[in-house]
């Protein structure tokens, strides 16, 4: 009786077992002890680059601003320079020694020089630069040879929780990879470029490893990594990568010899949907994107969208937001046309929108170098292409700053990419003519009336 007993309670122990126990196993061969992502690394790792910029800068002294010191003192003839350095990482996409990287990693770069995985170094020049999506394709110097290369996957097909390897140059210790998964898709709300729509991994990524590839288990491009989240400036499993149906529009403008990338127009504002709109409308969720108006004789003037207009999918594939809106919209290619389903008055509409590029006539930009508040401004005339790349209303009018060079008057005196010029001195600026006109007169002070984030601002400033 005792020996049944005895058996019986072992039964009941092994049952209260848990399952997750039962599925542990030992490996059962020796080639699963080998299981690696060491074929996928091998294959990949030629095609990823390290990539290291230098600039020249000219440390001024702030007493030199000061009209006394400089009366007493003088000016010295030449400032000391020092030369600024910075260090990411690329991915080869045309075997002619076509690298993507990230734009901040070469921004105002003087040099630039690419480091292979077999320890190689090639003078690369700068043949596009995109700050709306912070990527720039450089392209080897004297290279006569054929160069391995990544081809992009279909970054719309990705899924969170898919497996990923991060491949880049951290802090500079030498080409390094790492492992994760996909954490989220279609993050929004990062704030590091005009397109908000990023791939986020929490394979390890550090500074260095902008610019590096993101891989998917098949070896293909599935995005370039451009920036992490972090409170200590190293990883803690938040970084984000630029999805590679992205990356391959800013490629693609680059092989046609373009020196800006061309993507399609709507000609329409949008607005995000919020709860308080999503109960006017009658929405079960605030999602969505809200057409504020359509500009007219634009591609979303012709397809037929109308403000209110509530932008639900694009080609099928479903817009949360704005943003989301704006990247799929801006990953077409130009010459088709796209479909996009709208709710209005509680019916769905399918509108068919032609890919075209926005108008470009009249640009008129120049660089104003004359002595006044304005040296150092890029400056242009309000056309359609302008109002998109600077996120300015279709029909607004007038100058806008579209850059400003390091160490010039204008970056130094607080002027910003987008600010639009009104007035100077009581002189009404309607194109860049009239300031370049306005800059070349002699002033002891100066009026500007200046629009900044839909506000006006009037400052004085001396001459």
């Amino acid at each position: 009786m005792t020996a049944v007993r005895t058996l019986t309670a072992l039964l009941v122990l092994l049952a209260a077992v848990p399952a997750l126990a039962q599925d542990r196993r030992v490996p059962a061969s020796a080639a699963e002890l080998r299981l690696s992502y060491g074929p996928i690394v091998q294959r990949v790792q030629p095609a990823v680059v390290n990539v290291y910029a230098a600039k020249v800068i000219q440390n001024r002294n702030p007493l030199l601003d000061d009209p006394i010191f400089r009366r007493f003192f003088g000016v010295p003839g030449q400032q000391p320079e020092q030369m600024q350095r910075s260090l990411g990482s690329g991915v080869m996409v045309d075997p002619s020694g076509l690298v993507v990287t990230n734009n901040h990693v070469i921004e105002g770069a003087d040099q630039v020089k690419v480091s292979l995985s077999d320890k190689r170094e090639f003078e690369a020049e700068i043949v596009l630069k995109d700050s709306r999506t912070d990527l720039a394709v450089l392209r080897l110097k004297d290279s006569h040879e054929k160069f391995p290369t990544l081809d992009f996957a279909n970054s719309d097909e990705l899924m969170v929780g898919d497996v990923v390897l991060a491949i880049g140059n951290p802090f500079g210790v030498g080409q390094t990879v790492t492992h994760g998964i996909i954490s989220a898709l279609a993050r929004t709300q990062v704030g590091i470029t005009d397109y908000q729509f990023f791939i986020q991994t929490d394979a390890a990524i550090n500074p260095g490893n902008s610019g590096g590839a993101l891989v998917d288990m098949t070896g293909k491009l599935a995005g370039v990594n451009t920036a992490i989240f972090s409170r200590s400036g190293g990883s803690q499993g938040i970084g984000f990568a630029i999805p590679a149906n992205m990356v391959r529009v800013v490629v693609a403008s680059a092989k046609s010899g373009g020196k800006a990338v061309k993507r399609p127009w709507l000609g329409a504002r949008l607005q995000a949907v919020t709860p308080e709109i999503a109960e006017t409308l009658g929405l079960r969720l605030p999602s969505g994107a809200l057409v504020a108006n359509v500009v007219a004789n634009s591609p979303a003037a012709r397809a037929g969208l109308k403000s209110s207009d509530l932008i639900v999918a694009i080609d099928g594939q479903t817009v949360d937001d704005p943003n989301a809106f704006d990247y799929r919209f801006a990953t077409r290619p130009l010459g088709g046309t796209s479909q996009v389903d709208v709710q209005r008055s509680g019916k769905t509409v399918k509108l068919t929108v032609p890919l075209e590029t926005a108008p470009d006539t009249g640009r008129n930009e120049i660089v104003l170098t004359g002595r006044s508040p304005f040296q150092g401004a890029k400056v242009a005339n309000i056309s359609p292409a302008v109002a998109d790349e600077l996120h300015l209303d279709a029909d607004t009018e007038g100058v806008v700053v579209t850059d400003l060079t390091d160490g010039g008057t204008a970056a130094s005196v607080g002027f910003q990419r987008g600010d639009i010029i009104l007035a100077v001195n009581n002189q009404r600026i309607a194109k860049t003519s009239d300031l370049e006109k306005a800059t070349r007169d002699s002033a002891r002070l100066w009026r500007i009336t200046v629009v900044r984030g839909g506000q006006q601002i009037n400052v004085t400033l001396g001459g």
